[in-house]
Formats: C-alpha cells, structure tokens, sequence
C-alpha cells in the first residue's frame, strides 16, 4: 500500500502473535494478532488507514477473511478491521 500510496513507510516491521481458541463445540480455531510499525509514518491516522488498507488486499487475509478472528495495530493504535 506505501508503494501505491507513493509513501516511504520506512523500515516496516510486524510483531506477530497466533493464538488457539476453543470454540463451542470444543473444536479449535485460529486468532491472529498483527501489530505493524510504520516507522516512515508520524500520522497515527494515516498509518491505521494504510495498514486497514493493506488488510483489504492481502492474498493471506482475502483467503482467511471469516475463517481467521484477526486484530491489527499500526503504531501501537487498533485498526478497525471491515466485515
């Protein structure tokens, strides 16, 4: 998204955290936690809104979308995640 946006989002990195979670049928499903850091991106707004943009793209989360609970940060801040 920096690329089509035209942003230097400086060196990107993602502390990632992937839990089991139980669900009623005492089956197992999978919860993944992002927390991205744009450091090229001073704007609290602006890095939320390209990592939620980013989240929309994705090949990895287009394939998981409803299948995976997902909770994303960019720069400590929550993303709000579309349904």
């Amino acid at each position: 998204m920096g690329r089509r946006e035209k942003v230097d989002l400086g060196a990107v990195s993602i502390d990632s955290e992937v839990s089991l979670i139980t669900t009623e049928s005492r089956g197992f499903n999978v919860a993944v936690g992002l927390d991205v850091s744009l450091p090229g991106i001073s704007d609290a707004e602006r890095a939320v809104s390209l990592v939620a943009a980013a989240h929309e793209v994705c090949p990895y989360s287009n394939a998981t979308r409803g299948n995976v609970e997902v909770t994303l940060k960019a720069n400590g801040q929550p993303v709000p995640i579309a349904e």
